[in-house]
């Protein structure tokens, strides 16, 4: 029996240090959750970011900017389109003769270019069917007698 004792006892004292030993790692202050290698980690990380942040705006910036130079030479490509489409057109004599007559009054032999009033004190040409607005040369000199007072 007493072999048996002995190890009863064994046991408890073991049970009484594991006691010990956790209410002596509870009274002690817990060290931080930062350890060391986290730090570090962290600082890699931040300094990454840094150093990747104006590489990343940059090209940002630069895609924004193509895609506009690309807007605008779609545009610059458009404008260009219906030049040539206006260039086809003025090369037709009568497209040119319809120019002239709706804005430099010109009337064809036989026909009379006449003034209508509308009782607004405006003069507006009439030429066959179009009603236009005084002719450029008037527009003209209105501008200048203006720019002299």
């Amino acid at each position: 029996m007493s072999a048996e004792r002995f190890s009863t006892a064994t046991r408890l004292k073991a049970l009484g240090e594991q006691a010990a030993a956790r209410v002596q790692r509870a009274g002690r202050p817990r060290r931080g959750r930062l350890t060391g290698r986290a730090a570090l980690l962290a600082l890699v990380l931040c300094s990454l970011v840094v150093a990747l942040a104006y590489p990343t705006r940059q090209y940002i910036s630069q895609r924004a900017e193509i895609a506009d130079q690309r807007r605008q030479a779609a545009e610059a490509q458009l404008r260009a389109d219906e030049l040539r489409d206006e260039k086809a057109r003025w090369q037709d004599p009568e497209y040119v003769r319809q120019q002239a007559r709706l804005h430099l009054h010109y009337v064809r032999p036989g026909e009379t270019g006449f003034i209508v009033q509308d009782g607004s004190g405006t003069g507006k040409r009439r030429t066959g069917q179009a009603a236009t607005e005084d002719p450029w040369y008037d527009n003209i000199w209105n501008g200048l007698d203006a720019a002299d007072k």
